[in-house]
């Protein structure tokens, strides 16, 4: 039923109204959110990635050829807008900038600290996975590199998550 209702979303964002965009993007909003904190690893950034996710896709949603590739579509297009961030972003990091974590992101902070442990390549691959629900075919097509990459990335990705909470709960590593 989802799959209808938001194929009809599409069908009517594409006739440009602005309360169906609207209503499509708040369905991915938390979807876009992990992808884009997987990449950035930064709250203030990720929003900048997902507003300008949004004004691309209002703009260019008439481009979109099958409705059922709409989440695909977007997130390629968020990952973009990450990794625009990320590059302008190096010419300019400083220590100045660093923020401590406010109160709410709390709750997230022993995700985020267990993800910013992994390299990018690890971390892209098991948000869009395990947050995402995307299959391997599809990460692959997203990412635009072999199925073989995406599985040997997975099965890399998870032992080292499970390498850092054994060191994290006092365990031993196998």
């Amino acid at each position: 039923m989802q799959e209808k209702q938001t194929a009809t979303l599409i069908k009517r964002a594409k006739r440009r109204e602005t309360n169906a965009f609207t209503e499509l993007m708040q369905l991915y909003m938390k979807d876009m959110y992990r992808v884009g904190l997987a990449i950035l690893m930064n709250d203030e950034d990720v929003a900048d990635a997902i507003q300008d996710t949004i004004l691309t896709c209002w703009e260019k949603i008439h481009t979109l050829k099958h409705s059922r590739y709409f989440q695909t579509w977007m997130t390629r297009i968020l990952m973009n807008k990450c990794y625009d961030i990320r590059r302008k972003k190096q010419h300019f990091t400083s220590l100045d900038e660093w923020e401590e974590p406010s109160a709410e992101d709390h709750y997230n902070l022993e995700l985020k600290e267990a993800l910013g442990i992994l390299d990018e390549k690890y971390r892209i691959i098991l948000v869009l996975f395990y947050s995402e629900g995307y299959h391997i075919d599809e990460i692959a097509q997203i990412l635009k590199i072999p199925k073989s990459t995406v599985q040997t990335r997975l099965q890399r990705g998870r032992k080292k998550l499970a390498d850092y909470y054994l060191d994290e709960k006092g365990g031993t590593k196998s």
